[in-house]
């Protein structure tokens, strides 16, 4: 019982802090303010959240979650198109979630917040490899790791690929999307990303709403272009 209340006064306080992020931002954030709209106490708070960087690491982490759950119910639903590719339909699941919640999205992408680090491979950094993976299936399915491991990345220095050798886990057979990735696919996603999140950023920050309506459009365009470039480096047979 005392493990229960103690979870639902932490959803509150959880809740409670994302509804003054809505109105003031991220960066306005306090712990104060927060307490006040629960009629509690700051004391009483800290008993569930020893310091702001325990309830912002908690907040990042569902921001997180929430986000990665977004992206993965595009996938499972019907696009409008019939043959949109699934990487697409995950990039379009992200913009939406990002336009839907702009400030919980610049709590995640913004200017970091004065004083804050998130806790080196703490839940922060689990709920966001969570959503990468989504986007690793989507954009390699049906792709074996060999085929990933040929794909055309001719541009890019030994230096680097020798780089991404060192941050993979080694090849065990495990399929894309587990963290397992090849160095050049690796370096495919890291791109891809860029741009699925270059041009979120984008329009969140409002930097294309001189596009109006039209921003969704030029949105697609794009991620097809990225989506088909991408597919065309990776061969569809190896020796």
């Amino acid at each position: 019982m005392r493990e229960r209340r103690r979870a639902v006064a932490v959803d509150e306080i959880v809740s409670a802090a994302e509804s003054h992020i809505a109105e003031e931002g991220p960066h306005a954030l306090s712990l104060r303010a927060v307490a006040r709209s629960l009629g509690m106490t700051v004391q009483a708070l800290y008993h569930y959240f020893p310091s702001r960087d325990d309830l912002v690491t908690a907040l990042i982490t569902k921001a997180y979650d929430d986000l990665a759950d977004a992206v993965q119910a595009a996938t499972e639903s019907t696009p409008d198109e019939p043959d949109l590719p699934g990487m697409i339909v995950a990039a379009e699941g992200y913009r939406r979630w990002a336009i839907d919640n702009p400030e919980r999205f610049q709590l995640l992408y913004g200017a970091p917040l004065r004083h804050y680090h998130a806790p080196v491979d703490g839940p922060t950094t689990e709920a966001n490899r969570r959503m990468s993976a989504v986007f690793e299936r989507e954009l390699f399915r049906g792709f074996t790791p060999e085929q990933l491991a040929a794909a055309d990345v001719r541009l890019l220095s030994p230096e680097f690929l020798g780089h991404l050798t060192r941050l993979s886990p080694p090849a065990d057979g495990t399929s894309p999307g587990d963290g397992a990735l090849p160095p050049a696919a690796t370096a495919l996603m890291l791109s891809v990303w860029g741009y699925v999140h270059g041009m979120v950023v984008l329009e969140v920050f409002g930097h294309t709403g001189f596009l109006g309506v039209h921003q969704s459009e030029l949105y697609r365009m794009a991620m097809r272009n990225l989506y088909d470039d991408v597919r065309r480096r990776i061969p569809t047979h190896t020796a």
